[in-house]
């Protein structure tokens, strides 16, 4: 399904949470949670099984947003990671399954005995 990209972006004054608006519905996300589950290669990995778990980033914020055409959303943050791009499709499951996603890198990070703080 395609989405279309959201009413409204805001970045919070201490750009540690992005807030989307989809129909009057507005849905907040972390700096944290939108870097660990970055759509670039180094989180993903090239193909299914690849993925990197990401820890030690539950200080990062956002420093930079860009556009990119009308179909995504640059994100730079502080640890200076910027590829990836956030389409609408992906952007809008990262705002709907957040209570699952999240729960799920929780459960990933205790698994592996790893920190969400930086070392």
């Amino acid at each position: 399904m395609k989405h279309e990209a959201p009413q409204e972006i805001r970045l919070q004054h201490d750009r540690t949470t992005l807030t989307l608006l989809y129909n009057d519905e507005a849905k907040t996300l972390s700096a944290e949670y939108l870097r660990v589950y970055s759509p670039s290669a180094e989180v993903r990995g090239h193909a299914p099984g690849q993925e990197i778990l990401q820890t030690g980033k539950s200080g990062v914020t956002i420093t930079d947003l860009e556009f990119v055409g009308h179909y995504a959303l640059k994100i730079t943050f502080s640890d200076g990671h910027d590829s990836g791009l956030y389409d609408w499709d992906y952007l809008y499951k990262l705002a709907h399954e957040y209570d699952t996603m999240w729960a799920d890198y929780l459960k990933k990070i205790e698994e592996q005995g790893a920190s969400r703080k930086p070392l």
